[in-house]
């Protein structure tokens, strides 16, 4: 494709693509294509000549718009938002074209100097302690997910728990342990029932084994994590010959955007030298607005690390994770591997991050740009709006079910996802879980709205999930309005 080609068809794409924003909320929320649809419309082999780009942009309405679930979509309630804006996709473009590589500072100092501000600025947007900024012990880095942050996270937690053995002699981290300690000691994760399932994985991943996660328990009104019963677990576990390696705690969790008092949580793991890491993949980026800063109690004084993802409810596009340690060796010391083709006289200067070493792949996008452009186009003072207008719209719903008799609301919502039921009067819990998922489908087969469910106490929750770019007040009522007239159909149709 020449300058000139790219030139005109890239045009034709940026128009595609306003277009889809335009007109996004004319396309059902939920793809109505059934299993095998889309690739009933795909040919069975590649083409042996190339083909001109309409061809593609054609098959693209055709066959690939009719089974995209559209994320962007202002009745879009179902997961956290994955929020997709102008400036980040810009921002995005301008990656792909530039085409970095910026796995270590030499291969393009733009890549990491541009990243090294950012997450400074991120964490002075947030309200986060200095000991987390590039020119303190830690810093942060950008990830593709907090999936892969929490993954990072434990690595570098066992690193520490074995004392920098496992990097000084070659070994597994797991092996690091038993060769501080003479003997094997299991590695123990800690985490709560309500917990991202994404640590059961690294638990995997890293060796330490799903057999080896102890999970704490909650409290049943709040779903936030028991200090007391973590602090039983972690002396238990010391005393039966067990180490404790990393205890999770999270702001906002998936199913109920619980937050788990990680003040209390930081003290319990400093008593017993455990590396606390904070999920804060949903609900960290609400510490933009000062009155929710209330979120991070206890990062100055006790959070290992902590990750957040703009690409949820920060108006950048997936994939944008920050995550910040607070003292970096451990992270290097478990990640850092320099084979002679990647040495270079940046690197052996000690004067530069490379990136390399703070996560798992060794290659890396330039995805700074995206969040620089939306910080940027924003500022502050735009993320504060968008935040509170989700907040907002969350706070308004949740005053509305709670005046509906016909309906329970969970718990008043503290950021944009409210949790609630319908009543059922009359029918066993059972019955009543069963109609409460048989509403939640006849509401996404409508393609008006799209919702998800979850279950506390063994029952079942509706959850609504408000915080895309461009849901409104409207939007919301809509939404609220066409909920309670399909409960009041089925329960008439009981």
């Amino acid at each position: 494709m020449t300058p000139e080609e790219f030139r005109r068809y890239g045009k034709q794409v940026i128009d595609w693509i306003a277009d889809y924003q335009e007109k996004v909320e004319a396309y059902p929320v939920l793809s109505q294509a059934r299993p095998g649809d889309v690739l009933a419309g795909l040919p069975e082999h590649p083409p042996e000549r190339g083909e001109g780009f309409e061809d593609l942009l054609a098959d693209l309405d055709r066959v690939i718009m009719p089974g995209v679930t559209h994320w962007q979509h202002p009745s879009f309630f179902a997961y956290f938002p994955s929020n997709a804006t102008g400036p980040a996709i810009l921002g995005d473009l301008l990656s792909a074209g530039l085409g970095v590589q910026g796995m270590l500072w030499a291969t393009s100092p733009a890549c990491t100097e541009l990243e090294n501000r950012v997450v400074d600025w991120m964490a002075e947007l947030l309200g986060l302690p200095a000991r987390f900024r590039m020119a303190g012990p830690g810093g942060g880095v950008i990830q593709d997910s907090a999936s892969s942050a929490c993954l990072v996270a434990i690595l570098a937690a066992l690193h520490r728990a074995g004392g920098g053995t496992a990097a000084r002699e070659g070994l597994s981290a797991q092996e690091g342990l038993s060769a501080r300690e003479g003997l094997t000691r299991r590695p123990k994760l800690y985490v709560s029932s309500q917990t991202h399932s994404s640590l059961e994985k690294a638990a995997r991943i890293t060796g330490i084994g799903a057999e080896n996660v102890r999970v704490v328990d909650v409290d049943p009104a709040t779903m936030a994590m028991d200090p007391a019963h973590l602090d039983a677990l972690l002396a238990e576990d010391a005393a039966a010959g067990a180490t404790p390696v990393m205890v999770c705690s999270t702001v906002g969790t998936t199913s109920t955007s619980a937050v788990d008092p990680v003040a209390a949580i930081g003290e319990v793991c400093a008593r017993h030298g455990v590396w606390l890491h904070v999920d804060g993949a949903y609900a960290g980026v609400a510490a933009v607005c000062p009155e929710l800063r209330w979120i991070n109690d206890g990062f100055e004084e006790h959070v290992d690390s902590y990750a957040t993802n703009p690409h949820k409810w920060l108006l950048t596009n997936f994939d944008c994770t920050v995550m910040w340690v607070g003292d970096r060796e451990p992270l290097i010391g478990a990640l850092s591997i320099l084979p002679e083709y990647l040495r270079n006289a940046a690197t052996a200067s000690g004067e530069v991050v490379d990136y390399r070493d703070w996560q798992i792949p060794l290659g890396r996008r330039f995805r700074a740009l995206k969040l620089w452009s939306v910080i940027r186009w924003y500022g502050a003072e735009g993320l504060r709006e968008h935040v509170r207008t989700g907040v907002r719209l969350a706070a308004e719903l949740a005053g509305w079910i709670s005046a509906d008799p016909a309906f329970e609301l969970f718990e008043q919502p503290r950021f944009g996802l409210v949790c609630f039921r319908p009543r059922w009067e009359g029918l066993p819990d059972e019955e009543a879980d069963a109609a409460t998922l048989a509403l939640m489908e006849r509401l996404n087969a409508s393609g008006d709205l799209y919702l998800t469910h979850t279950r506390i106490h063994g029952r079942v929750l509706l959850r609504l999930a408000i915080g895309g770019p461009a849901t409104t007040d409207a939007h919301v009522q809509a939404a609220w309005r066409r909920i309670g007239e399909e409960t009041r159909a089925g329960a008439a149709g009981r």
